[in-house]
C-alpha cells in the first residue's frame, strides 16, 4: 500500500480536539471495512513539534511528538490546528517559515480553527477562501485583507488548502481529506466507525 504521509503540528496550548480529531478519522480510516482489524490505515499519521520536548496542549494533556520541525520527513498533507496556543505562535519566526516551506510544497495544506491564522502569517491564504473559529473571524479579516473570509461553511476547500472552523470541525475536515484521496463510501465508512455524523453540506469547495 503507497500511503500517504500525514503532519499534525503541535504546539504548547494547541486545542486538544484539533488535533485529537483529525488524529483520529486518518488512523481509523479502512480501504477494506471487512479487514479493519488486519489492514492499516492508508494514512501514515506523525505529531510533528518545534522539538522532541512534551508539548503540554490545552487542559494539560502532556503530548509526545513523533519528529521535530528539523527532522521531519517528507509530507503528503500537512495539518496545522489552532487554539489559544495560536496567539504565541503567530510571532515565532522560525515555526512560521517551516509552516511556509513545508505547506508550499505538500499535496494538500489543512487548517483547523486558529491554525488558519498560522497560515495567513506564512503566507499561504492570500488570494484564498478560508475560514477559522467563529470567534476569530473578524480577527482573521482584519489581519488578512487578501484573503476572503468564509463564515457560513465548516469547511472550506479552495484549490490544495482546506480550512475549517474550531474545534470539532476539524473531524469534518479530515474526513474531507478522506473523501480527496479516497473518495466518499471510505469517508463514510470511517464516520461511521467513529459513530459521527458527517455531512458535506456546510463545505464550501472552490
Amino acid at each position: 500500500m503507497d500511503r500517504k504521509r500525514v503532519g499534525i503540528l503541535i504546539f504548547p496550548d494547541v486545542e486538544v480536539l484539533d488535533f485529537c480529531g483529525p488524529y483520529e478519522v486518518f488512523s481509523v480510516t479502512r480501504l477494506n471495512e471487512e479487514k479493519r482489524r488486519e489492514e492499516p490505515s492508508p494514512f501514515e499519521v506523525l505529531l510533528i513539534a518545534e522539538n522532541k520536548d512534551p508539548v503540554v496542549a490545552t487542559g494539560g494533556l502532556r503530548v509526545l511528538p513523533d519528529v521535530t520541525l528539523e527532522n521531519c520527513p517528507t509530507l503528503d498533507i500537512l495539518v496545522v490546528p489552532g487554539g489559544w496556543g495560536t496567539r504565541k505562535e503567530i510571532n515565532n519566526e522560525t515555526l512560521l517559515s517551516w509552516i511556509a516551506e513545508r505547506g508550499g510544497h505538500v499535496e494538500t495544506l489543512t487548517s483547523v480553527c486558529t491554525g488558519s491564522m498560522l497560515l495567513g502569517r506564512a503566507g499561504l491564504l492570500d488570494g484564498r477562501r478560508a475560514t477559522t473559529h467563529w470567534r476569530s473571524l473578524d480577527w482573521m479579516r482584519e489581519s488578512f485583507p487578501a484573503v476572503t473570509v468564509e463564515d457560513q461553511y465548516h469547511v472550506v476547500e479552495d484549490g490544495n488548502i482546506i480550512t475549517s472552523a474550531g474545534i470539532s470541525a476539524g473531524i469534518d475536515m479530515a474526513l474531507h481529506v478522506v473523501t480527496r484521496y479516497y473518495g466518499d463510501s471510505v469517508a463514510r465508512a470511517t464516520a461511521r466507525n467513529m459513530e459521527y455524523s458527517f455531512s458535506e453540506n456546510n463545505a464550501r469547495r472552490i
